[in-house]
């Protein structure tokens, strides 16, 4: 028999430990089903718990992206009411012009 150790990919522990987590099947129903050590599985149910609060983690608002986002929103927005005034003022002046003044 061979000493390799398999690897487990973080969707399956993931599934695995929600399983168990849920009642859906008991550690040992797990750990026959699929070939696992019970401290194994014990060992991710850890980490699961560990760390199911940083998936409600809100990303960095000082990232680059959300800074240059700011940037942006702010050019957009100045540049809209630069555009209302000049819409405003070709307006006004196309009326007086037309002898409407």
């Amino acid at each position: 028999m061979s000493n390799k150790r398999r690897t487990f990919s973080a969707a399956f522990k993931a599934e695995v430990v929600l399983q168990l987590l849920s009642g859906a099947k008991t550690q040992a129903q797990l750990c026959r089903e699929h070939q696992l050590a019970p401290q194994l599985l014990l060992q991710w149910k850890q980490t699961f718990q560990q760390n199911a609060a940083s998936v409600f983690a809100t990303s960095e608002p000082n990232s680059t992206e959300a800074l240059r986002i700011a940037q942006l929103e702010g050019a957009l927005g100045r540049a809209t009411l630069e555009n209302d005034i000049l819409k405003k003022a070709s307006t006004l002046l196309s009326r007086k012009r037309g002898g409407t003044w």
